[in-house]
């Protein structure tokens, strides 16, 4: 069995250290807001400007993701679209190597058409679908919705809006039905160890977690390297004990 895949949510450059020190694989950086149903630290957040954005992607060698959301909510306007599309392709000039949205329509499904359209306006940029996605009303058609959608390569997702606390064994009920969603999923939304060496048996291959390597598990204090190297070392173990 593979490496997994450790995301870890970053805030400012000032979390970088702790990342690369503990053998984290990816950062997602994102200016955090207030979405409402997200557990803190995991899946809220807008797009940060340029020059924050700059010394998190230049502050490293680690793939970075940034986040694309200029407002509160799960949908966006035309206008907002055409900023998202030239946000993304300074982010990637600065050397992202990818970025992350999602969208939903008025009836919580699926925004295929606009997230089709960002992702075809970013020819080979991959992206992943932020937590907005557990606010869609039926969570069977999300998956085969989102799954389908060009340069998609993760999924954050709980199972649920109140996180893996609500949503793990709907997650696993998820995996069990169509294998084909662990290939995307990124469980996100209070992983805890014990979820992950399931998780690895059905298939999934890419963790994130944010306030669980932070001091106090709170978005005030910085990214720690030995707790992230916990992890690191957890989910390395629990790879080699599942494969």
């Amino acid at each position: 069995m593979g490496r997994g895949l450790l995301e870890v949510a970053v805030l400012h450059s000032r979390d970088i250290a702790g990342c690369e020190q503990g053998g984290a694989d990816r950062l997602s950086f994102a200016v955090k807001g207030a979405v409402e149903g997200a557990v803190e630290g995991d899946g809220d957040g807008r797009s940060p400007d340029l020059a924050a954005a700059a010394q998190v992607i230049r502050g490293t060698e680690l793939p970075v993701r940034v986040m694309l959301r200029l407002n509160d909510s799960l949908t966006t306007t035309g206008g907002e679209f055409t900023r998202l599309v030239g946000l993304a392709e300074e982010y990637v000039s600065l050397g992202a190597e990818g970025v992350v949205f999602g969208f939903l329509d008025t009836d919580l499904e699926i925004d295929t058409e606009t997230c089709v359209a960002l992702a075809r306006a970013l020819p080979g940029v991959p992206w992943t679908f932020h937590r907005g996605f557990d606010q869609a009303l039926e969570p069977r058609r999300a998956w085969r919705d989102v799954v389908r959608l060009p340069g998609l390569s993760a999924v954050c997702s709980g199972g649920s809006p109140q996180g893996l606390t609500h949503g793990y064994d709907d997650l696993l009920a998820v995996l069990d039905s169509d294998p084909d969603v662990a290939r995307f999923l990124m469980p996100a939304g209070g992983l805890l160890p014990e979820h992950v060496p399931w998780l690895l048996r059905a298939g999934v291959r890419q963790f994130h977690v944010d306030v669980q390597v932070r001091p106090g598990a709170t978005t005030r204090s910085y990214v720690d390297a030995d707790f992230v190297r916990s992890w690191r070392l957890m989910l390395d173990d629990a790879a080699d004990r599942t494969g």
